[in-house]
């Protein structure tokens, strides 16, 4: 299954009033896991960005100034070329969703509906009722590497919430539950093939000495009274036979 998570930065919280992207950053899963595609761009909001909101992210307004703007081919073209048709996985997906379609909006292209979207701020509040819940706190949680995010950025933050996204859905060991019933099966009876394949095809030795008797003669004795009592020719005596042939 291919799935989009993104994340954007934007020049406050509220598109109606004016607010504008300034960032996107996608990351391309199948089953789950990256696949080393992304999607990053910076975009010219065409406005100022707040010192409030630069302190959050570090994206100024001079450091926009020369980047495209969101209509541009090469930010809404490509961006909706690598998202295809593909669901949209994003950490209180709402605030991402009301951007993007406001950006989409001005320019009269389809809206993103909301039942695509994936919200993993939902699914780590019901998974962890009562415990904070934001991207730090999850992948401080989860045990994963924070030390590269010392602001907001989209795109490490795309790249952070599939991690924390994986194990919000069960971990690495879920993929296992990706084959249905007959391709699990076939699977294991190819790995159990391959290990009988692998057993056959190792170099048969021959021990050098045969094993010491670990039983006394005392012992050898008494179980063959016993075994004379199972009947005619019980296999037993070809055992003892051949014990007693390699220790005379």
């Amino acid at each position: 299954m291919r799935e989009i998570v993104f994340d954007t930065e934007t020049t406050g919280t509220d598109p109606e009033r004016g607010d504008r992207i300034v960032e996107i950053g996608c990351v391309e899963l199948i089953d789950l896991v990256p696949t080393g595609a992304t999607f990053h761009r910076y975009i010219n909001p065409e406005r100022d960005v707040p010192a409030e909101v630069v302190r959050v992210h570090g994206l100024t307004g001079d450091f926009l100034s020369d980047k495209p703007v969101f209509g541009a081919s090469e930010v809404v073209e490509e961006l909706l070329a690598f998202i295809g048709d593909a669901p949209l996985v994003a950490h209180n997906a709402e605030f991402d969703r009301r951007f993007l379609n406001a950006e989409l909006g001005r320019l009269g292209l389809s809206l993103i509906p909301k039942e695509r979207c994936v919200d993993t701020l939902l699914i780590a509040r019901k998974k962890y009722p009562g415990a904070p819940a934001s991207l730090d706190a999850l992948c401080r949680r989860l045990n994963i590497d924070l030390t590269a995010r010392d602001k907001h950025g989209a795109l490490l933050d795309s790249q952070l919430l599939a991690a924390v996204y994986l194990e919000l859905k069960g971990g690495r060991e879920r993929r296992l539950d990706f084959l249905d019933p007959a391709e699990a099966a076939e699977t294991q009876i190819q790995a159990s093939e391959g290990v009988l394949e692998a057993k056959a095809s190792l170099p048969k030795r021959e021990r050098p000495h045969a094993l010491e008797l670990l039983s006394t003669l005392e012992e050898l004795e008494a179980h063959g009274t016993f075994i004379a009592t199972l009947g005619k020719e019980p296999v037993w005596n070809k055992f003892l036979t051949d014990r007693g042939q390699q220790s005379a």
